[in-house]
């Protein structure tokens, strides 16, 4: 979508200041929008088939409340903005982590039940080493990438057949039409390729505007920004006194964004990692706040995050951006 006409238009008006945050605004709606039809229509399509709501919350949902991420990282390398690609994932997971789950768990304790999350947990800190290792060699290329998306594939299958053998409930009958579904989902993926066309222009120009690096602004604004899907789903989930899937959310979304994202990223356009010290520096918080969130579910077999862990990873956040902008 090329924004370039409008853009133009505005040039020398009074409006020319106040438009990236106009973009900004408008690709985050169209974002949380679209994310939100795509979760439906696929469920709703995958109820069709006959596949249970457990394993459909596994999968479709865990997955598509990362779309925003996809879109956004997929649309950037495009451009060439491989600082907002590379960024966006890296702010996304610490975000998950150090804002999103400490925000839940200040509303409400959030314990586990399922003694199988220290293998999740496991997973996320391999994947996120293996980003940190490609990332400090000067850039993340077709091989990882491919590496990445094997990764989050197995780690998908064993977790559905994990789910099967526990024997979880038969599928819910679908609430909508085949044909609406489609459609639906359809919707959602166009206006998941505009919103993000739309939203990476406008953090280009608030970058720009605020006199700081593209990075800066995707780890942080771009990333809180996309990571609102996974704010809503994990507090309606803990709210309902299901805090493994909340839990179980969080560390989804953060293999998929590095395995699915990342790794889809860079296998369609290689990521140039920009600057390696501050890359490194992002990557320590990351794997800084993923050995926190471990720590704070020991013992697995009973381990929960409470408000004073959730207070704690929420001020460490807080310390993490203000550096960002200092």
């Amino acid at each position: 979508m090329n924004l370039d006409p409008l853009i133009g238009l505005a040039a020398g008006t009074a409006l020319a200041p106040a438009l990236p945050y106009a973009f900004l605004v408008a690709g985050l709606a169209a974002l949380v929008v679209c994310g939100n039809w795509l979760v439906s229509g696929s469920v709703q399509i995958a109820r069709r088939f006959g596949v249970s709501s457990f394993v459909v919350g596994l999968t479709v949902v865990a997955y598509g409340t990362s779309a925003p991420e996809m879109f956004i990282s997929l649309g950037a390398a495009a451009r060439g903005a491989h600082d907002i690609a590379l960024g966006n994932v890296v702010g996304s997971n610490i975000a998950n982590i150090g804002a999103i789950l400490a925000i839940v768990a200040l509303v409400a304790t959030i314990p586990t039940r399922d003694k199988a999350i220290g293998l999740d947990l496991a997973a996320m800190l391999a994947l996120t080493a293996l980003l940190f290792a490609f990332g400090l060699t000067g850039s993340v290329g077709r091989p990882a990438g491919a590496l990445f998306v094997a990764f989050v594939v197995a780690y998908t299958l064993w977790s559905v057949a994990r789910a099967k053998k526990k024997g979880r409930a038969d599928p819910e009958p679908a609430t909508m039409r085949l044909p609406a579904a489609l459609a639906l989902t359809a919707a959602a993926l166009f206006g998941l390729y505009l919103g993000s066309d739309v939203f990476v222009e406008g953090a280009r120009g608030v970058a720009a505007s605020w006199g700081v690096s593209e990075r800066v602004i995707a780890v942080s604004i771009v990333a809180l920004g996309t990571s609102s899907p996974e704010l809503v789903a994990s507090l309606v989930a803990a709210l309902r006194k299901e805090a493994d899937l909340s839990i179980g959310n969080i560390i989804g979304s953060n293999l998929f964004n590095i395995g699915g994202v990342l790794g889809v990223t860079a296998i369609a356009r290689p990521i140039v990692v920009a600057d390696r010290a501050l890359f490194a520096g992002d990557m320590a918080w990351l794997l800084g706040f993923s050995t926190l969130l471990v720590l704070a579910m020991l013992p697995l077999s009973k381990g929960k995050i409470s408000r004073p862990e959730g207070a704690l990873l929420l001020a460490l956040y807080c310390v993490y951006v203000a550096l960002l902008f200092r």
